[in-house]
């Protein structure tokens, strides 16, 4: 609705141009928003207020002569001129009830993409293979895998890369290791403490520091020995991501991996490519990259630096041969990164170089979504008790364990299977929602009473908020009776009934929203918004004991409407619902 509001208004600005009374070559972002207070309207525009100055013209003198100029459109019953020069639409209810019944016909409920279809890769997720996944790689990989699946819903094409760290020094220690234990299943089991063994032996014996270092060497010259230990243990590592993946119900499979041992063959071309291009700049040994925009607070010229002095590359090398093969290979027309917050720097660092070197197409948008730290009660990022890192698995298992008492509780008597069935589902939307509804660039503090509290914006509220939908059609069939999408109408009388077609109807536009600027947690609250309109309309508005057959059958489309919006929205943030809780 807001675009057409945008139309109608750009069609009005035309007029008053060709007028003479705005001056040509004007081409403003025409803002338009959901009124505060259903009194002054349903959506409202500041646009008088931006445009009066190079009118020559009081805001609201502007904004009459607009309001003249508006084309007619049935979705609009008429504007009103509030305060200085406010523009406010009042939406035709007729028209937004029959805009709901065509979504509800509809198979994608009437959501469409703003703009053209494009090729998006998505890194995300990106665990370092020498350890198992543990707490700081659920950001990463339930947002990126989250926006992912909006991007798909509007009919992008999405290629999902994981980038996970599976070269460098610490595989030569991890190699060294290997050698010296039996390479079976049992003893990589749990990496973590594969890793810790092999570090204590890497800082308690010179003998095996120098193995380790050796190691690594003939690793990069792709000695066969040791490329036959580094696929075993980056296997078994990956099967352990995977079962993470799966837990979280996240669409990353084997087929997904591009690790940083996919680029090294590329790295030299990387830095002679940028020599060519005149970009490099030796500093004390090392091949640098200076960027006149990226300067200490002392004026200082920042370097990117590609290549040390000893001739071995960084994360920088191998990013921008990930972004090279991206936009190369995989004809990116949008790469977004789900990385850490505190690496925007590097990202736009690294990005420019990019572009300064053509190693992009002239189109491509490179974006970092950065994101905050999950933190513990004290605000400090999350550790267990004696300081370590917190493994994911150990979080998703007590979050379950979690879950299952408190269904137990309220469901005594549900069968054991169906109760760990329950508990997985909301223990681990549990985990994923409290993450997702906070802003991604925002740090969070991670709290289990929280977040499985059935009460304010959880997964376990907006899980029961859909039961409930699900529950009325439940009865309906108790009842000996059917409902049919394809029958009746919506009518909106109640102003329960119209609050709650109002939200729905501005599901495209959220997520629209998410796909655009990498934000689940807007999805979030606009679900949470629709289960309390939900529940405000299922009081007032009696479903199953409305007056008259026109009526009820009106108001079980609108629930349909409801839960299918709850369902859809909840399934691309890679939440799992249930009919009955």
């Amino acid at each position: 609705m807001k675009d057409t509001i945008r139309q109608l208004i750009q069609q009005a600005l035309s007029q008053l141009v060709t007028d003479g009374v705005l001056p040509e070559g004007l081409t403003p972002a025409i803002q338009v928003e959901n009124a505060k207070d259903k009194k002054n309207g349903d959506f409202a525009s500041n646009i008088a207020m931006m445009l009066a100055k190079p009118a020559g013209l009081k805001p609201r003198d502007l904004a009459e002569k607009i309001v003249a100029a508006l084309p007619a459109d049935e979705q609009i019953t008429r504007v009103d001129i509030a305060g200085p020069g406010f523009l406010n639409f009042f939406q035709n209810t007729q028209a937004l009830a029959s805009r709901l019944d065509e979504a509800l016909a509809d198979a994608t409920l009437s959501v469409r993409k703003n703009g053209a279809a494009q090729r998006v890769v998505v890194d995300l997720s990106a665990p370092n293979l020498a350890k198992e996944m543990h707490v700081g790689h659920l950001r990463s990989t339930i947002i990126g895998d989250g926006v992912a699946s909006v991007l798909e819903f509007l009919g992008d094409t999405v290629i999902r890369q994981n980038h996970v760290g599976d070269w460098g020094t610490q595989f030569g220690m991890l190699l060294a290791y290997l050698q010296e234990t039996p390479a079976t299943s049992d003893a990589l089991a749990d990496l973590e403490n594969f890793y810790r063994a092999a570090k204590g032996r890497f800082d308690e014996s010179e003998e095996f520091a120098e193995r380790a270092r050796g190691l690594v060497v003939k690793l990069q010259a792709g000695d066969a020995e040791c490329l036959s230990l580094w696929t075993r243990f980056k296997d078994i590592s990956l099967s352990h991501c995977q079962e993470v993946y799966e837990r979280l119900n996240v669409k990353l499979t084997p087929k997904d991996v591009m690790g940083e041992s996919a680029y090294n063959d590329d790295l030299a071309n990387v830095v002679a490519d940028l020599k060519k291009a005149g970009l490099l700049v030796e500093s004390n040994g090392a091949q640098c990259v200076f960027l006149e925009e990226f300067k200490t607070a002392e004026g200082t010229p920042l370097p990117v630096i590609v290549q040390k002095a000893g001739g071995g590359y960084l994360y920088a090398t191998t990013d921008l041969a990930a972004i090279r093969y991206r936009s190369n290979v995989l004809k990116a027309d949008r790469a977004l990164y789900f990385v850490d917050q505190r690496q925007a720097l590097h990202f736009q660092q690294v990005f420019e170089v990019a572009r300064r070197a053509g190693f992009v197409t002239n189109g491509m948008q490179m974006e970092h979504m950065g994101f905050g730290t999950m933190n513990g009660a004290d605000g400090r990022p999350f550790k267990t008790r004696d300081g370590g890192t917190v493994k994911l698995v150990d979080l998703l298992d007590e979050a379950e364990e979690r879950a299952y008492t408190l269904v137990k509780e309220k469901n005594p008597d549900v069968a054991e299977d169906e109760l760990r069935s329950i508990a997985k589902a909301v223990g681990i939307s549990a985990v994923k929602y409290a993450d997702l509804s906070k802003h991604r660039a925002s740090d969070y503090s991670f709290n289990f009473d929280q977040m499985l509290s059935f009460e304010g914006n959880t997964a376990p509220y907006l899980l029961y908020a859909y039961t409930r939908v699900a529950g009325v059609f439940r009865k309906l069939e108790e009842k000996g009776e059917s409902f049919n999408a394809s029958e009746g109408r919506i009518i909106l009388d109640a102003a329960q009934e119209q609050d709650l077609a109002a939200r729905l109807a501005q599901f495209g536009e959220t997520v629209n929203t998410v796909a655009d600027k990498g934000t689940p947690h807007v999805l979030c609250a606009y679900l949470y918004d629709l289960a309390g309109l939900f529940s405000s309309f299922y009081e007032n508005c009696p479903i199953l004991a409305a007056e008259n057959p026109e009526q009820q059958q009106s108001r079980l489309r609108l629930a349909a409407l409801t839960g299918r919006t709850l369902k859809q929205g909840l399934q691309l943030l890679g939440l799992d619902t249930l009919e009955r809780m």
